[in-house]
């Protein structure tokens, strides 16, 4: 009786094949390289364009994100505290300086007043 040695066949096929690695690995390359991904969504009828949608999606981390140029979470109001408050300031300060000058301007028509 002849015994067939099937291990160098397995081996060999583990080691043809493309390198193998977990989710965790793949997301971790993405999300420190980052990725793009762009599409446009075009409708129309008899040739007349009722709707066009361009998508722009970027996957990457916070810090990847940031070297790109991309922080628009920090100053919208929605998603940052700080922004919200300087948001606020902004307005006060705003209405503060329209309030003065509504005021300035009544001092300066004294008939105004004393009609």
């Amino acid at each position: 009786m002849t015994t067939v040695d099937t291990t160098y066949g397995i081996a060999a096929a583990e080691s043809c094949g493309p390198p193998s690695g977990s989710l965790a690995d793949l997301l971790e390359r993405v999300l420190d390289k980052g990725i793009v991904i762009a599409g446009d969504i075009k409708i129309d009828l008899l040739d007349i364009e009722l709707l066009t949608i361009r998508l722009r999606l970027f996957i990457a981390s916070v810090d990847t994100a940031k070297k790109a140029g991309i922080d628009w979470w920090e100053t919208d109001p929605a998603l940052s505290s700080r922004a919200a408050r300087d948001a606020l300031a902004e307005e006060n300060a705003q209405l503060r300086a329209r309030l003065e000058a509504l005021e300035e301007s009544v001092a300066e028509t004294p008939e105004a007043v004393g009609e």
